[in-house]
């Protein structure tokens, strides 16, 4: 596991500066079977990494650019007509990765048919269910800033993500080096040097060797004391689900193996919690008006559970 993971910031590094603690979670995510969704200002390179780690994975990968305009078609796929028969064109979601750019630009009935896709690994077209390659990972985009001609995700579609990752501004540093970097035009020229470092089979062995990660039961009982914690924050009308916690416990497992480690510590849990259930929470409306945010609750919820030995 730790073997795939640096093999891919190496690979991703050479595009984007800094992304290392994205690309672990977007790999934890390809390993689990989950979903990510990249959440920041515009022009802070979410595309662009998702894009880079799709090269260097060697699986097959498409990119939607998801409009007010897009039919739920337009993402699955069709029943044509060929010949004197109908048949089906399967659409861009057919794929091992899939970039789906600013999902709160399309309208919910689009978004609906991404849920399916994330939620059974399947869609159904006229009525017919039609599973997705595997392994597949949606990768979704969003700008939190801007509101006009957006349709915000329905709880129930954020509660499908594994991943909430903010994606924030460069360090100065970094900064330094990704307006210096040689580029093509406008986009770097070291994207093209990208190139496939780990197959679907590779990332089959990782979500093994996750899955086999042992996990005490004093660990289990505090991952569920913190879902549980979520539900009783004053800011907090509607706190984390059963989901979140297998979602947390197994965004653990895949933590501690990126470490290195085979078992799960306390520390795990807590590195991993804010991406797994701020955009879970739904905060009260006095709360928001007091200019709480998601985060602020997943920190108080865990600052209320005490923490086991590390095991």
């Amino acid at each position: 596991m730790i073997d795939i993971v640096t093999a891919l910031r190496e690979e991703v590094g050479r595009v984007v500066r800094g992304a290392d603690a994205t690309v672990d979670l977007l790999v934890a995510a390809a390993t689990l079977g989950g979903h990510v969704l990249l959440e920041g200002p515009p022009g802070v390179a979410k595309t662009l990494t998702a894009t880079a780690l799709a090269r260097a994975l060697d699986v097959e990968d498409a990119r939607i650019q998801l409009t007010p305009d897009m039919l739920p078609s337009d993402v699955t796929g069709t029943v044509a007509l060929r010949g004197d028969e109908l048949v089906f064109r399967p659409g861009p979601v057919f794929t091992n990765v899939l970039i789906a750019d600013e999902i709160n630009r399309t309208p919910p009935k689009t978004q609906s048919a991404l849920l399916e896709a994330m939620q059974e690994g399947a869609v159904t077209v006229d009525g017919e269910r039609h599973p997705l390659p595997v392994p597949f990972l949606l990768v979704a985009t969003q700008n939190p800033i801007e509101q006009e001609g957006t349709y915000p995700l329905p709880e129930a579609q954020l509660d499908r993500f594994l991943f909430r990752v903010r994606v924030g501004y460069p360090d100065e540093t970094a900064e330094r080096e990704i307006v210096s970097a040689a580029r093509d035009g406008l986009r770097p020229a070291a994207l093209q040097d990208v190139r496939p470092v780990v197959d679907a089979a590779a990332l089959a062995e990782a979500r093994r060797t996750v899955q086999d990660t042992f996990v005490h039961a004093d660990v289990v009982e505090y991952v569920v004391s913190v879902v549980r914690a979520t539900r009783s924050q004053p800011s907090v009308e509607l706190g984390a689900s059963p989901r979140a916690g297998l979602h947390l416990l197994a965004a653990a497992q895949a933590s501690a193996r990126i470490a290195g480690r085979d078992f799960v510590t306390p520390d795990d849990v807590r590195a991993v919690a804010e991406v797994v259930l701020a955009h879970r929470l739904v905060l009260s409306p006095e709360a928001e008006l007091e200019g709480t945010r998601d985060r602020d609750a997943v920190a108080a919820a865990l600052a209320t559970v005490p923490v086991p030995a590390s095991r």
